[in-house]
């Protein structure tokens, strides 16, 4: 079931948003905007903090066959260790994050002690946290660090007030041009989609347009990890290998297209299973996908897209998982192995687990690596398939 997040009318909802990038600024905290919400903005960067509190606005590059500017306004923004982000966590209605994977654990401890101060001020109103991340239940494993930081008493008070909400998101946000001179400037695709599990709210869902609620969210969560997530990895890994740019340089090589279309469909395979998705509307979604990957308006790099190929090895995520569903199923895999092959080759100086990645190959060899990285077992014949496509790229 899918529907429309709702809330009482006439509410003004308060709202703190952790993270101030593209994604932050261009995704999630433009949907709080336009939905009247009071949103303060929680980060780091100091410039782009003084930027939003002088403005108290920016501007989105909605980019596409209609492109458009859309203005981001009535905003301001707080240093997401201080005071100030204390007492917001201590009265606000709604929390959001997109931070990126690594920092929700560093962001844990601030949130711990500002639901200690709304336990202290005897703040009782629902307040909902939803972690809007590329991985999977990413506010479960927040939650997990935050109750690392609290007794057993606060935490459950905060079991009975607090909702931590997982959710779903996908919209494409490319870096800023290198030769922009305005640290808020953002770019974004036009398609969009955030789902959240309705499960798991404390008190009454905001009213967000573009925020859907489910009952099913894992569905939603794995056709994006399988389709998106698992295209867009592996159009990263061999457009590199092919010496390619960006992502829609490499979505237009007809080889790599085959692999990745493939990857898809045999993911895809997984999900019907499942989740006895509709077929011919999967196969629908893959084409989307796709002409997502083509647009031109995007310039995305390879680099960026294949970036921390550790964890996009690992077991529960883009190219392993869906992998493993085959496994379940008895279901081919050939392209899917293709794309984990070429995540070993990824590299890259900007990247530390690229680094990393180089280490273990060259210590261990790339069977043990693959082995250690992805939990499959090293007697596989999965795990011979790969290593063998591997070497034969090395070769090439």
């Amino acid at each position: 079931m899918l529907r429309p997040g709702y809330f009482q009318e006439g509410i003004i909802m308060k709202a703190l948003h952790f993270g101030a990038g593209n994604i932050g600024r261009g995704f999630i905290g433009k949907l709080l905007a336009d939905a009247h919400a009071e949103l303060t903005f929680a980060d780091v960067n100091q410039t782009v903090l003084d930027e939003i509190n002088q403005r108290h606005g920016y501007q989105v590059q909605v980019v596409g066959e209609q492109a458009r500017v859309e203005p981001v306004n009535n905003v301001n923004a707080v240093n997401s260790g201080s005071e100030e982000a204390l007492a917001l966590i201590a009265e606000v209605d709604l929390i959001t994050t997109a931070v990126g994977p690594q920092v929700l654990e560093r962001i844990a401890g601030t949130l711990a002690r500002g639901l200690i101060r709304r336990q202290q001020q005897g703040n009782q109103a629902a307040l909902n946290i939803i972690a809007c991340e590329n991985m999977v239940r990413g506010t479960s494993q927040l939650k997990q660090h935050v109750f690392a930081a609290l007794t057993a008493e606060q935490q459950a008070w905060v079991e009975q007030h607090i909702g931590f909400v997982d959710s779903a998101v996908d919209r494409i946000v490319p870096p800023a041009r290198a030769d922009s001179q305005d640290p808020l400037e953002v770019t974004v695709e036009t398609f969009s989609e955030w789902i959240v599990d309705q499960t798991q709210f404390k008190g009454t869902p905001p009213a967000i347009a573009g925020m859907e609620l489910t009952d099913n969210l894992m569905a939603f969560v794995e056709r994006k990890l399988f389709t998106l997530n698992t295209g867009h990895a592996i159009t990263a890994y061999l457009g590199q290998q092919a010496g390619l740019d960006t992502i829609r340089d490499a979505i237009l090589d007809r080889q790599i297209r085959r692999v990745v279309k493939g990857a898809m469909e045999e993911s895809g395979a997984v999900l019907i299973k499942r989740y006895d998705f509709d077929p011919a509307k999967h196969a629908a979604y893959i084409e989307k996908i796709l002409g997502r990957f083509e647009n031109p308006y995007l310039h995305d790099e390879v680099e960026r897209v294949g970036r921390q190929p550790l964890r996009k090895l690992s077991a529960g995520d883009r190219l392993i998982k869906p992998l493993l569903g085959t496994l379940e199923y008895g279901l081919p895999h050939d392209n899917l192995i293709q794309g984990i092959a070429a995540a070993m080759h990824y590299r890259s100086e900007q990247d530390p687990q690229a680094q990393q990645l180089v280490e273990l190959l060259n210590t261990h060899g790339p069977k043990a690596t693959l082995v250690q990285l992805s939990g499959l077992p090293a007697d596989s014949e999965v795990v011979e398939n790969a290593v063998a496509v591997y070497n034969a790229m090395q070769r090439r």
